[in-house]
């Protein structure tokens, strides 16, 4: 546990990036705190992005990726977020993770050789967050 200027926090040190997915955790909650649910992604993904320069983290918007096979390019993919270069953040709607979007976002981790996303989807009465790893 960790006191900071009046709150405590609890940041489990045996997780991939855990100060960092602490803090993109917190993005995320501000934004259904201010905005609720209901609202189109597009708009989340504006007020995520400007709740993560609020955070001071350095990211990424709709990062394009190519998809590599023999050093020739097969195909393209845009992630929402690359924060840090270290994590990608997909923004969702819904409580629900369909297993279409957890496969996608498994083979962006593949693409790009990551080993963390996290998926962020914005139901009605909350906002539903799941970490993916890449680790083998």
């Amino acid at each position: 546990m960790v006191y900071k200027g009046g709150n405590y926090k609890i940041i489990r040190k045996d997780l991939l990036y855990s100060e960092l997915s602490f803090k993109i955790n917190g993005a995320l909650f501000d934004v259904f705190k201010q905005l609720g649910g209901g609202h189109h992604e597009r708009y989340y993904q504006r007020a995520v992005s400007i709740s993560l320069q609020k955070r001071g983290l350095e990211f990424i918007e709709q990062h394009h990726v190519p998809l590599l096979f023999d050093n020739q390019k097969v195909g393209k993919y845009f992630l929402d977020f690359l924060v840090e270069d270290k994590i990608i953040l997909e923004l969702k709607r819904g409580r629900y993770i369909p297993i279409n979007v957890l496969n996608q976002v498994k083979g962006y981790l593949s693409a790009m050789d990551l080993k963390l996303a996290i998926v962020g989807c914005f139901a009605h009465d909350t906002v539903v967050i799941k970490r993916i790893s890449n680790l083998y």
